[in-house]
C-alpha cells in the first residue's frame, strides 16, 4: 500500500500479529480499516463524514464550508423531501421533515398508514449545511439517498413498518412521552454511528467505565474531535465507521439494505455531475461516516463505476411536511440516552462560544440568536492528504481543563431546581454534588467531571432514593443542562388545514403557539360569534389525542346544547396532530367525514360503529344526506352479522337515534325504518340459538329481547310479524339459569305466563334445596330482563327480597359482591330503576318498618295491618274479605265499611233506595277495579292489592253489613259526591 497510511498499517499489523488470539482475523480487519480510510480520502469528490446530531460533526461542518465553499452540496437525506427544506426557516427547531401516505398502492395494507421523519436540530452537521447552501448564492443542494418510498420498497414484508424502524436507519420509536411527537413514524438519521452486535458494545461500556453508548461516544469521540483540525475528524470519523462496519455480523439484511443505499447515493451522484456538468471538486458528498467507508462496487465517481438499476416509486401517494420535535422525541426515536441530545446542544453553545466560530443559520429562523456572519474567506486549495491517525491514536486527546466555575454554577442550580421540586436540598448538598463530580470523574480516569459525572453525583446526593416531586433529580439535570428543548412550525409552512383551526380559533383570544395548557371559556348565549369555534373544538376533541382539546364543563350529545363550555386547550404541544389532519384533507369537516366513512367499511366494521357514525355525523357535521349513507350502511352491516356480541350497544343507540328524530324531524329517516325491520327479523332469527349458546351472555340475549320489544310497535307498523317473535321465544330452550330467568320474563310479555305463576315458580326454586345454589343466577336473569320488560321491576324487587329473607347466609353471602360487581359491569342503567321501585315499595321512615308488611306477603288472620299497597287482615263477624277489603255493616248500622272498620255513610246499605240506584256503578267498579285504584293512588289513600278483574266480588253487593270494607268502598263513602254524579249519569242514560 502507497503512503500516507503505509507506517500505520504497518504497526497495526505487527501489533495484531503479537497480541491476538487469531492472527488470521485481526490483523486483516486493522489492515482492512486503514485501506477504507485511505480510499475515502483518495476519491475526487470530497466525503464528509458526520454522526448524527454530534456537536464535533457540525462544528467541522461549519469549518469546513467556510474554506472550501462548494458550489454543491450532496447529502443523505431522502431526495423527495426536497421542497421541505426551505420551510425550515418558518420553524423553531428542533423539527423534523415528515412523509405521510394512508393510501397505499403494493405496500401491506396493515402497515398503513406510512410515516416517515427526519429531525432536525441546529446542533448538526446537516442543518449547517442546508442552511449554507439556501443562503449562500449560487450554491446547490442535492438529496442523494433514496425516497420515502424506497424506504418501505426495501422493508422485510415480514413484519409491519410502523412497529419497526427503517433498515440502518433507526430503532422504533416508543410509545412513551419521549416519543409522542414522533408517534409511530420511521426514523431517518444522518450517520447511524453505533456497533451492530451487543458484544463490541457491551465491551467498549465496560472498559470505559461508562452506563451507555451516548456516554461513551461524548467521552472518547466527541470531546476529543470538538476542536481537532479537519483533516484529523475526518480520518477519526472514517475509521470509527469502518471499524463498526467490518465488525457488523456478514451477510446481516441491515448491511445489505446499508450496501444498497450506498449504490443508491453513488449512483445520484454520478447522475448530476453528468447533467449538471459541474467540477468535483467544488462538490461536497455529506454522509454518515458508516457510509463513508463504503466497499461496495459502485463507489466514486470515477468511469470504471459499476452500474446500478434504481426500481421505479409505487403509485402512494406521499404528503409531505413539517412537525414539532424535541431532544427528548429524538431520543426515543433513535434509542439515545435520555438527555444526550441536551447535552449535546450545551456542548455545541459551549463550543461556539469559545471558539467565535460564525455558523450558519437560516434567514429569518426562529427561536435562535442571530450571530454576525463572518467576512467570506477565499476557498482553500485541497492539501494532500497527511496521515493524522498515528499522532491521534498515539497521544491522548488535548481535553479543556477542568472548568471549576461551570461545575459551580451546575451545583447551585441543581440545588435550585430541586427545592422547586419539592426536595429538601441545601447548600450542603450543593458542596456534596460539586465534590462527588470531581470523585467519581478521578474514579473514572477522567480529566474532568463530564455532565454523565454531575448527573451522577446530584442524583447520589439530593435525590436518595426517594422522589418526592414530580420529577426525578436526572430529570432536573437535563432540564439545567438544556432542557428538553420542544420545536415549532411557524404559521407560513403549516399545511392549509391547520392554519384553518388557527384561524377559526382566533375569536377565542389565546395565543395558540404556546404549548401549555390554556384555559378558555365560551359564553354561546353572551357571544354567539364563539359557537363556530365551539363546533371547531368538538371536532378537534373527536380527531386529536386526549389532552390535546379537554372539555371542562360542556357537552355536545343529541338534542342538547350548551350555553357556556370550557376547555383546556393544549395544541401548540399537540400541533404534530393538527398538521397530520393536513394529510387527510383541506378542512377538520373533510377529515370528520372520510374517517367516518372509513370507520363503517373498513373490515372489521359492525352494526354498532355504523349507528356511532351515524351519531357522530349529526353531531359534527349536519349533513343529511352522509348520514343517511351511513344509516343504510348500517342496516347492510346488521343485516351481514352472525353473532349478537354488540346487541347491548346497538339497542342503546338506535334508541337515542329514534328518539333523537322524532323529536326534531315530522318523520323517521328511510334508513331508520329499514334498521328495525332488518333487526326484528334479524334478531328473531337468531334468538333461539343465542338462549343456547355458552359464548352469548345474558346481557346480550336481554339487549335482543329489548330490541324486539321496545321496537315491536314501530316494526309491526312497517310489515313485521309478530308471529316470528312469537315462535323464536317459544323455539328457545335455554338451560343457564340466567337465560331461564330471561325466557320466562319474555313468556310473561307475550302473555304466556302470568304474574301468579311467574311468583309461584320463583318460590318453587327457593323451596327446592338443589336449585337453591342457583338462584343468584335466576336473580341476575330477572335483573337483565328489566331491559325488555320494564314492567317486572317491581316483581324483580319482590324477587329480591325474597332471595334476602331465604336464602341461606353460606349461599348469599358470597353471592353478594357477584351481584355489585354484575349489576355494575352490565346493568348500570338498570340499577336506578331498581332503586326507584323499591323506594316506593318499602316504608320512607324507620318507625314504619315495624309496623310494615311486603305487599306480596300472604294474609293472616288477625286485625287489620296497612302494608305498602294496601289494607290486609279479616272483618268483623259477618263481613266478607273483598281482596283486602270488606263490605257490610256494623251493630244495626247500613254502609260502607271504612278501613278502620268504623260506620260509614249512613242509611246506604243493601235494601235501601240508595244502594238500589248505585247497584250499577258498584258493579262497573267492581268489573274495572283499575281506574279506582289509579284514582285512590292519586288522592294518596292505599291501593287495594288485588290482581286482574273480579277482585271485587259482585255477590258482596247483596252481602250483610260487616265492618271494614276495600279500599274502593272506603273511596266512595268519603267522597259521595263523585258516586252520586256517576249515579246521576248511569241512571240518566
Amino acid at each position: 500500500m502507497s503512503e500516507p497510511f503505509g507506517a500505520l498499517r504497518q504497526q497495526l499489523v505487527e501489533a495484531a500479529t503479537t497480541f491476538a488470539a487469531s492472527p488470521g482475523a485481526v490483523p486483516d480487519i486493522l489492515a482492512g480499516i486503514v485501506d477504507d480510510v485511505d480510499r475515502a480520502l483518495r476519491e475526487e469528490l470530497e466525503i464528509f463524514p458526520v454522526c448524527h446530531h454530534s456537536p464535533a460533526s457540525a462544528l467541522a461542518m461549519v469549518r469546513r464550508l467556510r474554506e472550501k465553499q462548494p458550489k454543491v452540496i450532496y447529502l443523505e437525506l431522502c431526495e423527495d423531501l426536497t421542497p421541505l427544506l426551505t420551510e425550515l426557516r418558518n420553524c423553531r427547531l428542533p423539527v423534523a421533515l415528515q412523509a405521510f401516505a394512508s393510501e397505499l398502492d403494493t405496500f401491506p395494507k396493515d402497515w398503513g398508514p406510512l410515516s416517515v421523519i427526519a429531525p432536525i436540530t441546529e446542533a448538526s452537521a446537516e442543518y449547517q449545511a442546508i442552511a449554507y447552501a439556501l443562503d449562500t448564492p449560487d450554491v446547490e443542494l442535492v438529496l442523494v439517498d433514496r425516497s420515502t418510498d424506497h424506504v418501505f420498497q426495501w422493508q422485510p414484508r415480514t413484519s409491519g413498518a410502523s412497529g419497526e424502524a427503517a433498515p440502518g436507519d433507526a430503532d422504533a420509536s416508543d410509545e412513551d412521552d419521549a416519543g409522542d411527537l414522533h408517534g409511530d413514524a420511521v426514523g431517518i438519521e444522518i450517520g447511524d454511528l453505533r456497533p451492530r452486535f451487543a458484544e463490541l458494545e457491551t465491551h467498549l461500556l465496560h472498559h470505559g467505565k461508562v452506563r451507555h453508548w451516548s456516554e461513551w461516544w461524548d467521552q472518547y469521540v466527541e470531546q476529543p474531535l470538538v476542536d481537532a483540525d479537519y483533516a484529523t475528524y475526518r480520518q477519526v470519523m472514517v475509521l470509527i465507521g469502518s471499524l463498526f462496519r467490518r465488525l457488523a455480523p456478514s451477510g446481516a439484511e441491515r448491511v445489505t439494505v446499508d450496501e444498497d443505499r450506498e449504490r443508491y447515493m453513488w449512483t445520484r451522484m454520478r447522475e448530476h455531475l453528468a447533467a449538471s456538468g459541474v467540477d468535483r471538486a467544488d462538490c461536497l458528498y455529506v454522509c454518515g461516516a458508516f457510509h463513508a467507508a463504503s466497499r461496495v462496487e459502485q463507489f466514486g465517481t470515477g468511469p470504471d463505476a459499476a452500474p446500478f438499476e434504481i426500481t421505479p416509486r409505487t403509485a402512494t401517494k406521499w404528503l409531505y411536511g413539517l412537525i414539532p420535535s424535541s431532544h427528548s422525541a429524538i431520543e426515543g426515536q433513535f434509542g439515545l440516552a435520555s438527555g444526550s441530545v441536551s447535552i449535546a446542544a450545551a456542548t455545541w453553545a459551549k463550543a461556539v462560544s469559545r471558539s467565535k466560530l460564525a455558523t450558519f443559520q437560516l434567514e429569518g429562523q426562529r427561536g435562535s440568536r442571530k450571530r454576525a456572519a463572518r467576512p467570506a474567506v477565499a476557498a482553500v486549495e485541497a492539501a494532500p492528504v497527511a496521515d493524522q491517525l498515528t499522532q491521534f491514536l498515539a497521544s491522548p486527546p488535548d481535553l479543556h481543563g477542568f472548568d471549576e466555575e461551570e461545575l459551580l454554577g451546575w451545583c447551585v442550580d441543581i440545588v435550585r431546581l430541586a427545592r422547586r421540586n419539592g426536595y429538601l436540598a441545601s447548600t450542603a448538598d450543593a458542596i456534596a454534588v460539586f465534590e462527588t463530580s470531581i470523585l467519581l470523574a478521578g474514579m473514572r480516569n477522567r480529566a474532568r467531571p463530564t455532565p454523565y459525572d454531575f448527573q451522577d453525583a446530584a442524583v447520589t446526593c439530593i435525590e436518595k432514593d426517594v422522589i418526592p416531586g414530580r420529577r426525578d433529580v436526572r430529570r432536573l439535570c437535563e432540564i439545567l443542562l438544556g432542557g428538553d428543548r420542544v420545536g415549532q412550525v411557524g404559521y407560513d409552512a403549516l399545511p392549509p388545514l391547520a392554519r384553518d383551526v388557527y384561524d377559526r380559533l382566533a375569536p377565542v383570544g389565546l395565543d395558540l403557539r404556546k404549548s401549555t395548557v390554556q384555559r378558555a371559556l365560551l359564553d354561546l348565549n353572551g357571544r354567539p360569534e364563539l359557537t363556530p369555534c365551539s363546533h371547531l373544538l368538538w371536532m378537534l376533541r373527536y380527531l386529536l389525542p386526549d389532552g390535546a382539546v379537554r372539555p371542562i364543563m360542556g357537552a355536545r350529545r343529541l338534542g342538547e346544547r350548551s350555553i357556556q363550555e370550557s376547555w383546556d386547550l393544549s395544541i401548540g404541544k399537540h400541533q404534530r396532530y393538527i398538521i397530520e389532519l393536513g394529510y387527510e384533507g383541506v378542512t377538520v369537516e373533510q377529515v370528520v367525514e372520510r374517517r367516518l366513512r372509513r370507520s363503517v367499511y373498513a373490515p372489521d366494521a359492525t352494526a354498532a360503529v355504523a349507528l356511532r357514525a351515524v351519531e357522530d355525523s349529526i353531531l359534527f357535521l349536519g349533513s343529511r344526506r352522509f348520514t343517511d349513507e351511513l344509516g343504510a350502511r348500517a342496516v347492510e352491516l346488521l343485516a351481514a352479522e352472525r353473532t349478537v356480541d354488540d346487541a347491548p350497544d346497538v339497542l342503546r343507540r338506535i334508541r337515542r337515534l329514534l328518539a333523537h328524530y322524532r323529536a326534531t324531524e315530522p318523520e323517521l329517516p328511510a334508513w331508520c325504518g329499514s334498521f328495525v325491520t332488518a333487526g326484528y327479523a334479524h334478531y328473531c332469527t337468531l334468538l333461539p340459538t343465542a338462549f343456547v349458546d355458552d359464548e352469548t351472555g345474558v346481557r346480550q340475549v336481554g339487549a335482543m329481547l329489548g330490541f324486539l320489544f321496545t321496537m315491536e310497535g314501530l316494526a309491526l307498523s312497517l310489515g313485521c310479524d309478530r308471529a316470528q317473535l312469537e315462535i323464536a321465544v317459544r323455539q328457545s330452550h335455554p338451560e343457564s339459569p340466567a337465560k331461564v330467568a330471561l325466557l320466562w320474563a319474555a313468556h310473561h310479555q307475550l302473555g304466556l305466563l302470568p304474574l301468579a305463576d311467574l311468583r309461584a315458580r320463583c318460590a318453587d326454586l327457593l323451596g327446592n334445596p338443589l336449585v337453591v345454589p342457583t338462584f343468584p343466577q335466576y336473580l341476575s336473569g330477572f335483573v337483565q330482563a328489566l331491559e325488555p320488560v320494564p314492567k317486572l321491576a317491581a316483581f324483580v324487587v319482590e324477587v329480591m327480597s325474597d332471595a334476602f329473607a331465604h336464602l341461606p347466609d353460606p349461599v348469599l353471602l358470597p353471592w353478594l359482591p357477584t351481584l355489585i360487581t354484575t349489576l355494575r359491569d352490565q346493568a348500570a342503567e338498570l340499577v336506578p330503576v331498581l332503586i326507584r321501585e323499591a323506594g316506593r315499595t318499602f316504608p320512607a321512615t324507620l318507625p314504619a318498618v315495624d309496623a310494615w308488611v311486603p305487599p306480596w306477603a300472604p294474609a293472616t288472620a288477625g286485625s287489620p295491618a296497612i302494608s305498602g299497597r294496601g289494607v290486609s287482615g279479616s272483618g268483623a263477624p259477618g263481613g266478607a274479605r273483598a281482596g283486602g277489603g270488606f263490605v257490610g255493616g256494623a251493630a244495626g248500622g247500613v254502609g260502607f265499611g271504612s278501613v278502620d272498620g268504623s260506620v260509614g255513610v249512613d242509611g246506604f246499605g243493601p235494601g235501601s233506595a240508595r244502594w238500589e240506584a248505585a247497584a250499577p256503578v258498584l258493579r262497573l267498579l267492581a268489573e274495572h277495579p283499575a281506574a279506582c285504584d289509579s284514582v285512590a293512588e292519586l288522592l294518596g289513600i292505599p291501593g287495594a292489592g288485588g290482581e286482574g278483574p273480579g277482585w271485587l266480588d259482585l255477590d258482596l253487593l247483596e252481602a250483610p253489613a260487616s265492618p271494614g270494607g276495600s279500599t274502593v268502598q272506603a273511596l266512595l263513602a268519603s267522597h259521595p259526591a263523585t258516586a252520586e254524579a256517576l249515579e246521576a249519569l248511569l241512571v240518566a242514560g
